[in-house]
């Protein structure tokens, strides 16, 4: 029962890694932002800028889990990660049960991988 249980995590935490290469992007890359203006009058507002934008949805090798769980996960290891990416979905946290089991495990899993190295 031990082995069974060891494997089982072994799978998860080697499953569960980060992939870029040989994966499609879920999301539709975004259009290019519209050309400015030609005008060669200085800009009249200083509007504050806005806050950087999040980098592309990584994506994670998490084949056979629900989109709740998945999508909890990439948001929990991004968090413990700092990155970007991380971000808890607080509404989503409280009402889907998958969702913050997956974001549980990411964060946890992620987190304590960084601390390891």
């Amino acid at each position: 029962m031990r082995a069974i249980a060891a494997i089982l995590l072994v799978t998860t935490i080697l499953g569960c890694a980060p992939t870029t290469t040989g994966q499609k992007d879920s999301q539709p890359p975004s259009p290019p932002p519209p050309s400015p203006p030609t005008s060669t009058a200085p800009p009249t507002s200083t509007a504050p800028s806005s806050p950087p934008q999040p980098t592309r949805r990584p994506v994670y090798n998490l084949t056979g889990y629900s989109p709740g769980f998945k999508d909890g996960y990439i948001d929990g290891c991004e968090t413990a990660k700092k990155t970007a990416n991380g971000a808890k979905d607080e509404q989503r946290f409280a009402e889907d049960k998958q969702y913050r089991l997956g974001w549980s495990d990411g964060f946890s899993l992620c987190g304590r991988n960084r601390a390891e190295k």
